[in-house]
C-alpha cells in the first residue's frame, strides 16, 4: 500500500456508463470532500463532437485533462481531497493527473452490463454507440499506478462503501493505496 500524509484526490474512472457520476457523488456526500464532474470540463466542441457521435482525439482530450489536472493540483497542494470524474482510458491520460496523493478508482464491467446501463440513461450527451471506441481505448490501470479496481456488479451506495472500506478513508489509522 502507497502510504499519503492526507486524504487523498480519487479520481472515479472508466468508460461511459459505469457508474462514474453516482458512484463519486455518493462517495463524496458520505465523506463530505469537494466533487467534480470531469463531463463538465470538457470544452463546448468536445461535447458537439460526442453529442454527434465523433469519438473524441487525444488532441481533443488534453486541454481537459490538463483542466482536470489543475482541479486535481489544487486540492492535492492544499492538503484538500476531492473526488473528480474522468474517463481517464489511457495510461498517458493517467500520466497527466497523477500525482502525490491521487488515487485512481477504476470501475470496470462487461460490455453488456454498460451498454445495459447506457441504454437506460437520458440527458446525457456521451451517445451508446460511442461505447465501442471507448472498450477499444481502454487500457486498465497497470500495477504502477496508484489504484483500485471494482466490479460494477453491487449498489453505487455499496460501490462507494466498498471505496470508502478499501481505501480507508476517514480512519486516520489506515493510509490509502493500491492493490
Amino acid at each position: 500500500m502507497a502510504k499519503t500524509a492526507q486524504q487523498p484526490v480519487l479520481v472515479i474512472m472508466g468508460v461511459s456508463g459505469s457508474g462514474k457520476s453516482t458512484v463519486a457523488g455518493v462517495v463524496a456526500g458520505t465523506l463530505g470532500w469537494d466533487l467534480a464532474e470531469g463531463d463538465d470540463l470538457h470544452p463546448e466542441v468536445n461535447v458537439a463532437k460526442m453529442q454527434a457521435g465523433i469519438p473524441l482525439t487525444d488532441e481533443d482530450r488534453w486541454p481537459w485533462l490538463e483542466t482536470i489536472a489543475a482541479w486535481i493540483r489544487q486540492h492535492t497542494e492544499t492538503g484538500r481531497p476531492g473526488v473528480i470524474t474522468c474517463s481517464a482510458l489511457k495510461k498517458r491520460y493517467r500520466d497527466v493527473l497523477r500525482g502525490e496523493g491521487v488515487v485512481f478508482v477504476f470501475l470496470q464491467g462487461s460490455k453488456d452490463k454498460i451498454s445495459g446501463r447506457l441504454a437506460s440513461r437520458h440527458g446525457h450527451f456521451m451517445p451508446p454507440a460511442l461505447l465501442e471506441s471507448q472498450f477499444d481505448a481502454l487500457e486498465a490501470p497497470t500495477e504502477d499506478e496508484n489504484h483500485i479496481s471494482l466490479c460494477v456488479s453491487a449498489t453505487p451506495a455499496e460501490e462507494a462503501q466498498e471505496i470508502i472500506d478499501t481505501l480507508g478513508l476517514g480512519n486516520p489509522a489506515v493510509a490509502p493505496g493500491k492493490n
